[in-house]
């Protein structure tokens, strides 16, 4: 999924020569060499994989000098993946209905000999922490580590001894086996005194999914009163904000005001241009993608960087959010189960006026539960991040380009309203 040219955290980190690894999951495709010459699909259940051959297209193919981990938990082949290849030819079978476990997730196939998915947290932070030993011996060369923790997500398979410790079911248990294993870290940084001279980023990839070992959203706050999405509105996919505002947790050398929170706007999407400012490296102005730096707000010389910020829904619906308001292109969540919905459209009143439906507006700085939409009493508010968004969108992609403009537009159905403007 991601091309070889592209740069990426493990890349720039080489280039000022630090040692880079990736552990945990890598959901992010990986080529698996086949005896057959056909892809290897889920539906082969690995059978076709030729164990005895590189994978390609992975961590190390990107960046990274070592990887350890898992392409999917749940998914074949059941096994550690170490580099290129798994740790061993898998000998056994995963069969999903009579595995052992108590989740409903997952899909039979190849397993390595003694797979163990209550064990998979443990040995991944096992790995990251015999790593970090290693590559803390090094004086000369810093090291970056992109841990990747498969919990809280699916297969949610708590380690025996976490079971029951708290109120909120397996999944409650889950993450707090997930606070242990990153407790676990900090002190290897702090037993190692290099806890003082490394940077430590804790976030998540999307909101959750307020699901207990069931998959099936929802039912964590029904089964267990227990929202994870706390106040916020939406789950995972959303376009709402429990779909995409997410933690964010810095600590490290230099970090003004630890232990206090900010109120900035930023994006994962910044990372690469905040930490290439950090690790003192200048990207090439064609490599710097969407990304803003905002390490100013790290260190205490500025409060504010980002004045806005586009996200994408599960389903593909856009949204666009400033300090004040955020606005969202179509009627519902735009997730993957948020139920049906409507895309924007323009409509002319029995008066002349031509207003858009099916749109979004909340007042976001007052309005962080998204109870309100204000997008009738603030016609002018929404045409106006209308135009922003679509000058973002042709700034930013191919779509500029007056022979395919129409045509482009036209297949790319969550944003036709353009054409409308």
């Amino acid at each position: 999924l991601i091309d070889r040219d592209r740069i990426t955290l493990a890349d720039l980190f080489q280039q000022v020569n630090y040692s880079t690894a990736c552990i945990g999951k890598w959901h992010l495709g990986l080529d698996w060499p086949t005896i057959d010459g056909l892809p290897a699909t889920l539906q082969n259940e690995g059978r076709n994989v030729d164990y005895s051959k590189d994978i390609q297209n992975g961590p190390l193919d990107l960046g990274f000098h070592y990887y350890f981990g898992q392409e999917v938990p749940g998914f074949p082949p059941h096994g550690f993946i170490e580099n290129k290849r798994l740790i061993e030819p898998p000998g056994e079978w995963f069969n999903r209905d009579s595995n052992g476990y108590d989740f409903p997730f997952g899909i039979s196939g190849a397993m390595i000999p003694g797979w163990d998915y209550t064990q998979l947290m443990t040995n991944l932070t096992d790995q990251a922490i015999d790593w970090i030993r290693l590559k803390s011996e090094d004086e000369l060369n810093p090291f970056f580590l992109f841990f990747t923790m498969s919990a809280p997500h699916t297969p949610i398979v708590p380690r025996l001894d976490f079971i029951g410790k708290s109120d909120a079911g397996k999944y409650g248990d889950f993450v707090l086996e997930m606070d242990y294993h990153v407790g676990r870290i900090l002190n290897t940084l702090k037993e190692l005194d290099i806890a003082e001279n490394t940077l430590v980023i804790f976030t998540s990839d999307n909101g959750p999914l307020n699901a207990n070992e069931s998959g099936i959203p929802g039912t964590l706050l029904k089964n267990y009163a227990h929202n994870s999405s706390g106040y916020y509105r939406g789950i995972k996919s959303d376009a709402w904000e429990g779909g995409h505002r997410i933690p964010f947790i810095v600590s490290g050398p230099g970090i003004e005001n630890q232990g206090s929170a900010s109120g900035a706007l930023i994006s994962q999407v910044d990372l690469m241009e905040t930490l290439s400012t950090i690790a003192n490296f200048k990207l090439p102005n064609e490599k710097k993608g969407d990304g803003i730096d905002f390490s100013s707000i790290l260190y205490g010389s500025s409060s504010e960087i980002r004045q806005e910020v586009v996200a994408q829904s599960g389903n593909g619906i856009l949204s666009i959010q400033t300090l004040e308001w955020k606005l969202i292109l179509s009627s519902g969540g735009g997730g993957n189960w948020s139920g049906p919905e409507k895309l924007p459209q323009k409509v002319t009143l029995p008066d002349g006026t031509q207003v858009w439906t099916n749109i979004q507006l909340y007042k976001i700085s007052r309005d962080v539960e998204e109870q309100i939409n204000v997008s009738d009493q603030f016609p002018e508010v929404v045409r106006s991040l209308m135009l922003r968004l679509k000058e973002i969108i042709l700034e930013n992609s191919d779509l500029n380009d007056d022979e395919n403009y129409q045509k482009d537009f036209e297949i790319w159905e969550e944003v036709a309203w353009i054409m409308e403007l």
